[in-house]
């Protein structure tokens, strides 16, 4: 995701897959006549090219590579890129200005620092399942990959960072970023509660311990929405939403503090109220008077609804494997003079090995199939 990011604004991202394997990521989750669709989507606008980083060619070709690039992103545990012969040290002699992201589980150094690590252990490990779900019942889980792609965001971030580095200096760096650390930092003030207060945040449903109302509620017509009063005319602009006035002049919930001490009494009074209401006159009350609610989409209303649509938050990308245009999230947010874009869907497995392995590093094909190294025809580029 990391290398998503920095293709979809404009970086030449080659991803060396195992010959005849690939990533694992080909094989996760749906497929649609045998190709992984979310593999299409994190791999957009990549190349991809088949190297075996055990034999000898496959570590010949990586060094190779590096002589001509800003950017190495290695997601192996600790050590192994030192074990085949490709660690920094050996790399930054052949380009001083390498930069080397390093995504582990636990980081490069520490005790852990050789555990295996995946993005659904770092949510366990960082915090965020402890505090998710509700008080009697087990902890939760996120139903995405939050782990990873928290990840992935920092470290596109952390990699522009020693890029401008690099750009006034000359000089590459290491970038040794732990998949639980970014995590740990999104969760909010529960550290500082701790280390000043003694305080453990506990499991609240959709509740948070610092402001409310907060939660989400049942519609007349079984639809949900969120709410968030996190101000007092927030708050007070939803009691007029839900045509409950008198809330406001209740001692219970006269401010935030007094609102979070009586929370569930609070929770019943507002369901209560949008029970009585269905979705679309609660949306359309919402706009008249600025509440701040949102429904509770799933994918479908999130395809169909307006706001994204007009944003053009979602757009179909042309697959060659596929032989059509298939739907995914555009690119995030808009930059007003260079503005990202995506030219192609994940590419197929080895799509580049030609013009990568032999037309830019020299390889014969005779010398490439020897290692299991195969040649596909066309490419998305060639669409």
């Amino acid at each position: 995701m990391c290398s998503m990011f920095l293709a979809d604004h404009g970086a030449d991202v080659l991803k060396v897959e195992r010959p005849g394997v690939g990533d694992e990521i080909r094989r996760w989750g749906e497929s649609k006549d045998g190709v992984g669709l979310y593999y299409k989507v994190i791999n957009r606008g990549k190349r991809s090219v088949t190297l075996d980083l055990k034999t000898e060619i496959g570590v010949e070709a990586v060094k190779r590579l590096v002589k001509d690039v800003d950017i190495i992103i290695e997601n192996y545990r600790t050590g192994t890129l030192e074990k085949w012969g490709l660690g920094y040290d050996v790399l930054k002699e052949i380009n001083p200005g390498l930069i080397m992201v390093r995504i582990t589980g636990f980081g490069q150094t520490g005790p852990y620092r050789f555990r295996p690590g995946f993005g659904t252990l770092a949510e366990a490990y960082a915090g965020y399942a402890y505090i998710s779900g509700n008080p009697d019942q087990p902890p939760l889980l996120p139903g995405f990959a939050l782990g990873d792609a928290s990840t992935g965001m920092m470290a596109a971030f952390l990699t522009m960072v020693a890029l401008n580095e690099k750009r006034r200096t000359g000089q590459g760096q290491v970038v040794d970023l732990a998949i639980y650390e970014t995590l740990l930092t999104l969760l909010g003030p529960h550290v500082v509660n701790y280390d000043q207060l003694g305080q453990i945040q506990e499991r609240n449903g959709s509740r948070l311990p610092f402001t409310a109302p907060r939660n989400t509620y049942q519609t007349q017509d079984h639809k949900w929405i969120a709410i968030a009063g996190s101000s007092q005319a927030a708050f007070e602009r939803i009691c007029d939403l839900i045509e409950r006035p008198d809330l406001v002049a209740d001692l219970r919930f006269s401010n935030n503090r007094a609102r979070l001490d009586h929370d569930k009494a609070l929770d019943a009074e507002i369901q209560a109220a949008i029970g009585r209401m269905d979705l679309t006159v609660i949306m359309d009350r919402s706009e008249k008077l600025g509440a701040t609610i949102a429904p509770v989409n799933d994918v479908s209303m999130i395809f169909e609804d307006a706001q994204i649509k007009a944003r053009e938050n979602i757009c179909h990308v042309p697959d060659i494997e596929l032989g059509q245009a298939i739907g995914m999230q555009n690119v995030v947010g808009r930059l007003s003079a260079t503005p990202g874009r995506i030219d192609s869907a994940g590419p197929a497995l080895g799509a580049h090995n030609r013009e990568v392995l032999i037309d830019h590093l020299g390889y014969s094909e005779a010398e490439l199939q020897r290692y299991g190294i195969t040649f596909s025809g066309a490419t998305d580029d060639s669409l």
